[in-house]
């Protein structure tokens, strides 16, 4: 399902890689016993996957996994712990009530995920340490204190703990050691990443990294940099960080083969993976590699679950099956086997193989029953339950009141540990049961007391689940009002985790259309029930919109939509229309400035709907019949456009923009005819993910500046495009250039040419493919493929100066995936995100003859004074349908215009 159970971005580093540094504090024993202590906090030693809003966090990095904390003792405080026992009056013996005790008493509670206990016993320690007057003891104790606050989603009380742990640092005399330092500073980073402040944070970090080079600690250095590479990926800096995580790969090379190295590859391995980088498999298989040579096997079960889970993500069952089966059989602790059977268990039911997953089921059920009560045994008994619950008959594989024993029983734990979370989670899922067995008013009183546990934590991701659900009960009861009251407040909650909600987990496009989009849709479906008001128009055009930038967002698993405008602010002659897709008809919002919305419906199944968009784009192959692509066409036209044809609606207007939903993505709108003329005959056509556009300036028209780059040679995989040399040496003719072809066309000089150039327009003629997954999402140049992050920051590299953003990006030989409805708005995103305007692209491979005439003409038209960018698309279309042997729909309509048409 999708996304961030608690409100947080990443998990970092285990505390496991640090344990080195105890050794070398501690007595050879105890160093021995804490360090084995240490590993097993943490069985998964990766950054922790982001999950489902509907299903709680999984087993990995749950706990103290991935918090990049080193739970360290100095040498000092060591020493001064141990005076401080010895000192103690005669008739005091050291016994379990000692801070010394204490301390281990929490590192035991917080690794078995009970959170609120090992809080209890922090703050014992810290008092009985004040007492005493041992500072540094008692700065440790207020750290420990902060990261598991931290773990309760209790803020302001772990702002307040390391706040006061800081303090004591920067007073204790004698001054405290750099590893104590460094260890506080780390759990400042973590709190500040976890609050939103990224850029603190990563300075907390850099100044950790410097305290853990002063005190000899080279893990304790690499761990902090892995950290800030985290940091710098949640302020959008995805190349500066995958330049620091490859220099930290070679450093981590360079060292012995030993665990720590070990645990080094398998972390830096999760980091490439979070920023979609392929190296990430390479490195977890030479982290497992190393392992098994120098028997590092506490370490194996969680490097073939990470590589198992990239198997996953790779879409490939067979080899995530055979690493979740190794992990299994290697697993040295209850955690590591019981996560292993999970991920096996839902990779079978995500296959669609529940033959498979049923004679596992009965023997997880036992297990998660027999679990002692703990952070991690609680989420891990959910998210079975999530799984279960996603099947389309649950029954087959466990009947569904053991199920709803489970999450009674998980409840019940949950008051008993204190973990309110996880009460609430327990509470909304055991409620989805319920409604499954159509016991609505028990399902209503769950859902409702989870939501008022989510907004008691304020925990938003939990609030937007549990109010879709009240909604959902409502809705399904024929209460009307009340459920459009509930959905808002799911919207809001959603729209208030926006930064959050970026997920960095590949499943989360399908995440994405089964816990956030519906949610937006079912509400739009709501407000415009009957006779939608100019109220419930209004709001259902603000969550079309919302949808689209929710959609940018999840695509490029960041927030990446900032400035913008209102069209009408831009464009009065402007008409906006926003075609929505219902489960029983087409609604069609219509805006333009000045005027009320209009609203126009067409009653038709989804399923109709998407069949007769697909027919259309079938019968666009000009070896289709002609007759069939006209009626079909006339069909959609007479859906979107002539209903407000006949209202009179686009009197004085020049452009038509579309904000495209699901499926209507895929179709060509300037070839929709009313069988007379194409709709691009009668007005300029654009496509946009809103009224919200990035801010725009007046561009000079007669003096267009144009970076050209292009490859027109074969290059491997990819077949030759060679036309794209006369498109290019074309285009420098008619505008003012500086080209870059074939051997010249890297990355590297295209980012050079990008950030000395104050060009308007950049045009790249080469392969490349837009798709809905990111990693799918890419960019040909001579030197390889530039993903669709790596070329939105390349692109905007000309600092966060509006005045020199790019103006239009012009790809003029990609290709959209087929048939997936999100590739365009990867399209649009990259325009947003990389600064650029608008972007004109294809729907379809075109041939390249078609597209070098095309753009050589578009660009004569953009020369024209007071000419838009969509008005010179037009013409150039026009100019291919009338005057030249690619007059059909296939060669021309594929060319569309996102963004910012003037």
């Amino acid at each position: 399902m999708i996304f961030l159970i608690k409100q947080r971005r990443w998990l970092y580093i285990s505390l496991t890689i640090l344990s080195l540094c105890l050794a070398v504090s501690m007595t050879p024993a105890k160093a021995s016993d804490f360090s084995r202590d240490l590993k097993n906090l943490s069985p998964n030693l990766s950054f922790a996957k982001t999950e489902a809003l509907n299903s709680p966090p999984s087993l990995q990095g749950l706990g103290a996994g991935g918090l990049g904390l080193a739970l360290t003792f100095p040498h000092d405080v060591k020493s001064q712990a141990k005076a401080s026992v010895q000192n103690l009056p005669p008739s005091t013996s050291v016994s379990s009530s000692q801070p010394t005790n204490w301390l281990e008493q929490g590192r035991n509670l917080y690794r078995s995920g009970r959170f609120s206990e090992a809080v209890t016993i922090w703050q014992k320690a810290t008092q009985q340490y004040h007492t005493q007057g041992d500072r540094l003891n008692e700065a440790l104790s207020l750290s420990y204190l902060s990261l598991t606050q931290q773990e309760l989603n209790q803020w302001q009380a772990a702002q307040q703990s390391i706040e006061q742990s800081l303090k004591l640092l920067q007073t204790a005399k004698p001054s405290a050691d750099a590893i104590l330092w460094a260890q506080a500073l780390n759990t400042q980073a973590n709190l500040q990443l976890h609050t939103g402040k990224a850029e603190t944070a990563l300075e907390s970090w850099q100044q950790a990294q410097k305290f853990y080079e002063q005190a000899g600690d080279k893990m304790g250095s690499l761990g902090s940099q892995i950290n800030q590479a985290q940091a710098l990926q949640t302020l959008g800096f995805y190349r500066r960080s995958k330049q620091q995580l490859e220099v930290l790969t070679q450093k981590l090379q360079e060292m012995p083969d030993n665990e720590i190295k070990v645990i080094g590859l398998r972390s830096l391995g999760s980091a490439l993976q979070i920023i979609g980088d392929g190296k990430s498999q390479q490195v977890l298989e030479q982290s497992l590699v190393i392992a098994d040579k120098i028997a590092a096997k506490p370490q194996l079960s969680s490097i073939l679950i990470s590589l198992g889970k990239t198997a996953v993500d790779l879409q490939d069952p067979e080899a995530a099956l055979d690493h979740f089966e190794q992990a299994q059989q290697e697993a040295t602790n209850p955690s590591d086997q019981l996560e292993a059977r999970l991920a096996k268990f839902k990779l079978f039911l995500d296959y669609d193989k529940p033959e498979l997953a049923i004679p596992l089921a009965p023997q997880l059920l036992q297990q998660l029953r027999e679990l002692p009560p703990s952070h991690t045994s609680l989420y891990a008994a959910i998210n079975f339950v999530a799984t279960l619950d996603r099947q389309s008959n649950p029954d087959q594989i466990l009947p569904l009141k053991d199920l709803a024993q489970l999450m009674a029983v998980i409840v019940q734990s949950a008051q008993q540990i204190q973990d309110a979370p996880a009460q609430a989670y327990a509470l909304h899922q055991w409620g989805k049961l319920y409604r499954r067995r159509q016991q609505i008013s028990q399902a209503q009183e769950l859902a409702q007391k989870s939501l008022d546990i989510a907004r008691q934590l304020q925990a938003n991701d939990i609030i937007a689940q549990s109010a879709w659900q009240v909604g959902q009960l409502y809705k399904q009861q024929g209460d009307r009002a009340k459920a459009i009251t509930a959905y808002t407040e799911a919207v809001n909650a959603l729209k208030a985790l926006r930064g959050d909600l970026v997920a960095i987990n590949p499943d989360v496009q399908f995440s994405f259309r089964t816990s956030v989009e519906p949610v937006y849709r079912e509400l739009v479906d709501l407000l415009l029930d009957n006779q939608p008001s100019q109220a419930a128009l209004i709001q259902a055009r603000e969550l079309i919109e919302a949808l689209q930038i929710a959609e940018l967002d999840n695509f490029f698993r960041e927030a990446c939509l900032d400035r913008t405008q209102q069209i009408d602010q831009v464009d009065p002659t402007a008409t906006v229309l926003y075609p929505i897709i219902l489960p029983d008809r087409l609604t069609v919002i219509l805006s333009k400035a000045g005027q009320p919305l209009r609203s126009y419906v067409t009653h038709k199944s989804q399923a109709e709907i998407e069949q007769t968009l697909d027919n259309f784009l079938v019968a666009l192959n000009p070896v289709s019949d002609s007759k069939d692509r006209d009626r079909v066409s006339q069909q959609i036209y007479d859906w979107l456009i002539r209903p407000a044809e006949v209202d009179q609606a686009f009197i004085d207007t020049k452009t038509l923009v579309f904000v495209l939903d699901g499926r209507l993505r895929n179709i060509p709108i300037a070839a929709l005819s009313n069988g007379k003329q194409y709709l691009i005959d009668k007005y300029a056509v654009a496509l946009s993910p809103g009224l919200q556009l990035m801010a725009m300036r007046s561009r000079h028209q007669n003096h267009i500046t144009v970076i050209v780059g292009g490859i027109s040679q074969s290059r491997p995989g990819f077949s030759a495009l060679p036309a794209v040399e006369s498109e290019v040496k074309q285009i420098s003719k008619a505008v003012s250039s500086s080209l870059l072809l074939n051997q010249e066309f890297t990355s590297q000089a295209l980012a050079k040419r990008v950030k000395s150039s104050s060009a308007g327009v950049v045009h790249l003629a080469t392969h490349g493919q837009f798709s809905s997954r990111l990693e799918d999402t890419f960019l040909l140049t001579w030197d390889g493929e530039v993903n669709v992050k790596e070329l939105s920051e390349l692109l905007k590299n000309r600092g966060s100066d509006p005045s020199k953003a790019i103006e239009l990006l012009v790809l003029s030989a990609c290709d959209t995936a087929t048939g997936d409805d999100r590739a365009v708005l990867g399209l649009a995103g990259l325009a947003v995100k990389s600064g650029a305007r608008s972007t004109i692209a294809t729907l379809w491979p075109v041939k390249d003859q078609a597209a070098a005439m095309l753009m050589t003409r578009f660009y004569d038209q953009l020369r024209q004074p007071k000419i838009t960018k969509a008005e010179a698309l037009r013409q150039a279309q026009i100019s291919l349908i009338r005057q030249t042997d690619f007059h059909d729909p296939f060669f021309w309509s594929g060319f569309v215009l996102i963004g910012n048409w003037i």
